[in-house]
């Protein structure tokens, strides 16, 4: 079995605060605390976003079902055949339409999924300009190899606030965050 974080506890908070501080400030890369050798279907940062923000309780999709073995041992969450009955959504290659994952209720907007999506790159370039909230005037950011009609699916999303799905942008040990409440023009 491939190790999951040198320092379970250390490791597992320095990723939780990466990963809040990505969400609280939308398109803004972050180093995250990952395992040294992620399973085969898992990026370094997602592997420690699965490390760190799944248990019993949380149902997992795995596009590749390589890590299947390594999500339940290291972190004990229950796998799910379908992306639309998950809380977090790990995908590279062919990500699910985010239309078709868990929304939230309008009482219960909580209970929606996140899409943790494998890039290819992130760069805090132009490319796409980011609004909303956490971000003061506009963001610029810069993301290879996600499908090319995401911009227009995250604004389809942000019409259903509060309801809607958060997007975890990952890229080796990076990670940049997109809650459903950002603005994002393609450019």
């Amino acid at each position: 079995m491939i190790p999951g974080f040198a320092d379970p506890v250390l490791d597992a908070q320095a990723s939780f605060r990466a990963a809040l501080d990505a969400m609280a400030r939308p398109g803004r890369i972050q180093r995250i605390a990952a395992p040294a050798e992620p399973p085969p279907g898992l990026g370094r940062a997602a592997a420690a976003l699965l490390l760190t923000l799944a248990d019993a309780d949380t149902p997992v999709w795995l596009e590749d079902m390589a890590a299947a073995d390594w999500a339940r041992f290291h972190a004990g969450c229950p796998l799910v055949a379908a992306p639309e009955d998950a809380a977090f959504v790990f995908a590279a290659e062919a990500p699910p339409a985010l239309a078709g994952l868990a929304q939230g209720s309008e009482e219960e907007p909580h209970r929606s999924a996140t899409l943790v999506l494998e890039v290819a790159g992130l760069e805090a370039a132009a490319g796409w300009r980011l609004t909303g909230p956490g971000i003061e005037h506009s963001h610029a950011l810069r993301v290879a190899g996600a499908p090319a009609d995401l911009p227009a699916q995250l604004a389809a999303n942000r019409a259903h606030f509060p309801r809607g799905v958060d997007l975890v942008l990952t890229c080796g040990d990076l990670l940049a965050a997109l809650p459903r409440t950002t603005r994002v023009e393609a450019g």
